[in-house]
């Protein structure tokens, strides 16, 4: 049994920064760092101007920064303990398309604070994260804002709320426009407006100075959040996220919407096309179910919680299809062994599962997984404890 432990703050802060230190041959001027999340309910419904349910995770990405000396040079250079190769390029050659794998999350957002008028004059940045990678937990998030937090620092700029939004909006330009993944701003949006103990509902069809994000208090007393990493990685610019993502947009267009959210299930019901009427069907119930979930989890209904985890996995392995045969068994073998509730999270095509489990089951349920997993011959999962920490910020 694997348990991936997100490391004491201050103690990543300082390697960070020692990092930094080897690398560059020069003290980092500022470490920010952003945490990766974990999604409760509401999986794809984001860029469908719906509801969302994440919470933070204590596992984060720390990023050590110091803007160059010269303002006229430019330069961009990134580096990470978890890559063997850094990047570096000219800040005015960074464009769509321009930098490939793990940097373009950095680069890209370098970039997208630039085209916000934010004179950089270049920058060295390293970072190191304990979010695992590709688990669908949004490292990639993670990477974009703290490096946005560490750069917005460095350049003298305090984090207030209205930067934190603006953070925000800078990563998912670094995400859509420079990495070419076609998401939607939930995992910015938690990673920077996180609270410690609390999920965010974020209404994606509300702009944010109407309120797009209110904090819920958790009623899981005497139970944790368990996330089971399969270890089966998915990308989000492999083509079938975005693939879903134009199922959406022509059902809303079919119906004559100009998004999901506006759509009811008899309208979804009369969509001729069998995969567009099944996508379209899972973002509407989908949504309604944040809601619910937020209702279940203000009263403590565990039992209610159980059937909308349950109704949402479903709902993802065969009317979304984004479900693979490894999270089939982690959510199943988890509500065998214990759990209240589970489903698979994140954008789907491997990555991981969240379990609402008594605190006295965990360990057992995470043992009754690995067995699972390795009766399959799957490769043998990780765990992780969520309990839901504060947004990004500085450290050390």
């Amino acid at each position: 049994m694997t348990y991936v432990a997100p490391g004491d703050p201050h103690e990543l802060a300082r390697s960070v920064r020692a990092g930094f230190a080897d690398h560059y041959g020069r003290e980092a001027s500022v470490v920010g760092r952003a945490p990766g999340r974990v999604n409760l309910m509401g999986e794809h419904t984001d860029y469908n101007h719906g509801l969302v349910l994440p919470v933070a995770l204590p596992h984060a990405t720390y990023a050590a920064a110091r803007l160059r000396d010269d303002p006229a040079d430019g330069l961009v250079r990134v580096a990470s303990a978890q890559q063997a190769e850094p990047w570096e390029g000219q800040l005015a050659a960074v464009g769509p398309g321009t930098v490939d794998g793990w940097a373009a999350y950095a680069a890209g957002m370098v970039w997208a604070l630039h085209e916000r008028g934010h004179e950089i004059p270049g920058v060295d940045l390293y970072v190191d994260s304990t979010v695992p990678l590709g688990a669908g937990l949004s490292s990639s998030a993670a990477l974009e804002c703290s490096v946005g937090v560490a750069v917005a620092v460095a350049l003298g700029l305090p984090l207030t709320p209205e930067l934190r939004r603006d953070l925000v909006s800078a990563g998912m330009a670094a995400e859509t426009e420079i990495v070419g993944a076609p998401t939607g701003g939930m995992d910015q949006t938690i990673a920077m407006l996180g609270e410690a103990g609390a999920a965010l509902v974020i209404d994606f069809d509300l702009p944010e100075d109407r309120g797009r994000s209110t904090q819920v208090r958790l009623g899981l007393a005497r139970h944790s959040l368990l996330v089971t990493d399969t270890r089966v990685s998915h990308a989000l610019v492999d083509g079938g996220y975005g693939q879903r993502r134009a199922d959406c947009e022509e059902a809303a267009a079919v119906l004559g919407l100009s998004s999901l959210r506006d759509a009811d299930l008899d309208a979804v019901a009369r969509i001729a096309d069998d995969r567009v009427r099944r996508r379209a069907r899972h973002v509407v119930t989908e949504i309604a179910r944040v809601r619910e979930c937020v209702d279940a989890l203000a009263a403590g209904d565990l039992d209610s919680l159980g059937r909308l985890f349950a109704d949402s996995h479903l709902s993802m392995r065969d009317d979304f299809e984004i479900s693979c045969p490894e999270l089939d068994v982690a959510v199943a073998v988890a509500v065998e062994a214990g759990a209240v509730a589970a489903r698979m999270t994140g954008g789907g095509f491997g990555g991981s599962s969240v379990a609402v489990v008594p605190d006295e089951r965990v360990d057992a349920v995470a043992r009754a997984i690995d067995a699972a997993f390795a009766l399959e011959g799957f490769t043998p999962p990780g765990h992780l404890r969520a309990e839901p920490s504060p947004g990004a910020g500085l450290e050390g």
